[in-house]
């Protein structure tokens, strides 16, 4: 007896001790799970691509605005030529009338849009865009799902069973007793009897971010057996068991690569969908400007139209004089008809140019309705920069959406091989298992009686090794991941090498358009004066009237080279600000 007391008090003592251990092993669990969840979000840091380009922040000094730019470029060619006194308001002013030609397109009759205006409702209504902002919300979704990857599990489950047995015979046996008496061999029979069996448990499940698993669980069991020597028990236990692998699926970094992952995959997916809105607003800006040339270019057409028109009746009245030759009055009617020609191909132009500015706005319903023409009112920004190239590179390849995207990219591919890396490990498992148990109780009332008192208790302790042959799956995928990473740094280096080629042509375009608009304004100046003298001369009879329909016409075609000229050189700013992952600053956009 005093044996048996002994053994039992050191049975309470080891029990009490492992149920410390347990305890202790499952805070510490906890604990660093959350300060790995804490360290990790001071980690995370986003990276925010600039949104608005502005010119002036790269330029090299101040800007020139075009009549400086023109009386520089008047001197200089006044230094090198024979000077020329050029009455500017005068050459031009015909040019500048408002035309008196009928057309289908009325600017009074449209409706003024600013460019501010037209990206507003490109980002608005434009289908691309609309299909593009689903992707963020799936990969916020996906995002979700690996968060909730370590969401605690509560579980509950309850049976019964009966069995209803007959006499059974069994097994011979030998009996050995400290009673003498009841020493011998014998038989063992199942007596008939009836037996009722309900099991319940509850708990709770945690799955932790080191990859273990601690579950916590409160079993009841209750037994009714009618016999000859029936009897009805209560039993109950507080269990707890926690599993941790050691190698293979061990540590916060491996668990959690797939919720890192999933981050990166969705700050990609907005980049690209950010870079999709950028795409769309400069399509939208060079539109925008085509629009504003194809209504510039009607106007020159209308004008040449009318002065063909003002030249024809001249003929008319001069050779109702008796002062021209019949053959002029031809003449002038074949140049009237050529630029109704181009007076229409202009209209027809305009229409497209309409056509396509309301695609990209998705505005197609109401195209022909009068009242729905789109006139533009943003006037063109004539002002030279002069730009700080090293300075405006280095902006694009850090801003530029392409290359933010493939950075991203590569970090889930270095996370993914980490986490491969450890799949090719073995497998090695530790579990470990408690269980408090109470004293059999003849009722409900007392089945939790002493449950906790260490009394009666069940542990165990166990390793878990596995191991493939070859682990060739594993190898395999973890090469995949390696090649797939080399494949996104070699698009890298060619994504580089692609933006700084979009820059150096960005700005080339746009010192060349600028050098375009100085020649063309002065070749109109130039025209419109040598159509003035090839007319006086024609009324003089010293010309004829093809000669001065061929002056009207390289008048015609130089103030279309003008207008060609400024409206490129808007469009290279828009590619300039393309070109480093902004757009330009008309309006400030959040998208």
């Amino acid at each position: 007896m005093i044996q048996q007391s002994t053994h039992k008090k050191v049975a309470r003592s080891q029990s009490r001790f492992l149920l410390g251990l347990a305890y202790l092993t499952s805070m510490l669990c906890f604990s660093l799970a959350f300060a790995e969840i804490v360290d990790q979000s001071k980690k995370n840091i986003s990276l925010e691509p600039s949104k608005s380009f502005r010119p002036e922040d790269y330029s090299a000094g101040p800007a020139s605005d075009l009549k400086k730019s023109l009386d520089e470029y008047q001197e200089k060619k006044e230094k090198q030529t024979k000077k020329i006194r050029i009455d500017l308001k005068q050459a031009i002013e015909e040019a500048d009338k408002a035309s008196v030609i009928d057309s289908a397109f009325d600017k009074t009759q449209a409706n003024a849009f600013s460019i501010s205006d037209i990206r507003a409702k490109a980002l608005k209504n434009n289908l691309s865009i609309e299909v593009a902002k689903i992707d963020p919300a799936i990969a916020g979704a996906a995002l979700r799902q690996e968060q909730a990857k370590f969401d605690n599990i509560i579980f509950a489950y309850a049976q019964q069973s009966n069995r209803d047995t007959p006499r059974i015979s069994s097994d011979n046996i030998g009996i050995k007793s400290n009673d003498n008496n009841l020493n011998g061999e014998g038989k063992l029979s199942i007596l008939e009897q009836n037996i009722r069996t309900t099991d319940i448990a509850a708990g709770v499940k945690v799955p932790l971010r080191t990859g273990g698993t601690v579950t916590l669980s409160s079993p009841i069991e209750s037994k009714r057996d009618k016999g000859i020597f029936g009897s009805e028990e209560y039993r109950s236990a507080m269990r707890f068991s926690i599993s941790q692998p050691l190698l293979r699926n061990a540590g916060k970094s491996v668990n959690e690569a797939s919720i890192r992952v999933s981050e990166f995959n969705q700050q990609a997916i907005q980049y690209k969908t950010k870079l999709l809105a950028i795409r769309i607003i400069a399509m939208t800006d060079k539109s925008y400007w085509s629009l504003y040339e194809a209504w510039a270019q009607l106007d020159v057409r209308r004008q040449q139209y009318r002065l063909a028109i003002q030249n024809l009746n001249m003929v008319k009245r001069r050779v109702t004089e008796g002062l021209t030759a019949a053959i002029e009055l031809n003449r002038a009617e074949i140049g009237v008809a050529d630029r109704m020609e181009a007076l229409i191909i202009a209209e027809t132009n305009l229409k497209l140019a309409q056509r396509q500015l309301r695609f990209y706005m998705n505005d197609m319903d109401t195209e022909d309705r009068q009242p729905n023409i789109i006139n533009t009112i943003t006037e063109p920004n004539l002002v030279r920069y002069e730009f700080d190239r090293e300075k405006l590179l280095n902006e694009a390849l850090s801003a530029r959406l392409e290359l933010l995207e493939l950075e991203v990219k590569l970090a889930a591919d270095a996370i993914n091989i980490q986490y491969l890396e450890n799949q090719t490990l073995p497998l090695f498992t530790l579990d470990y298992q408690y269980g408090a148990l109470s004293p059999s109780a003849n009722n409900f009332g007392n089945v939790y009686q002493n449950t906790l008192s260490g009394q009666f208790n069940d542990w165990s302790v166990g390793l878990k090794f596995e191991m493939p042959f070859t682990n060739e799956v594993n190898k395999g995928r973890l090469e995949e991941a390696v090649q797939q990473r080399n494949k996104r740094l070699a698009t890298k280096q060619l994504q580089t090498l692609t933006v700084k080629k979009e820059i150096y042509d960005a700005l080339d375009q746009v010192e060349n358009n600028w050098q375009r608009i100085l020649a063309a304004r002065q070749q109109v100046v130039i025209a419109g004066l040598n159509y003035d003298a090839e007319l006086k001369q024609f009324n003089e009879g010293l010309r004829t009237m093809t000669e001065v329909l061929e002056t009207l016409t390289r008048l015609g075609e130089a103030q279309i080279k003008e207008v060609r000229a400024v409206s490129d050189y808007q469009a290279s700013f828009v590619d300039t600000a393309y070109a480093t992952g902004t757009i330009l600053g008309y309006s400030k956009l959040d998208f």
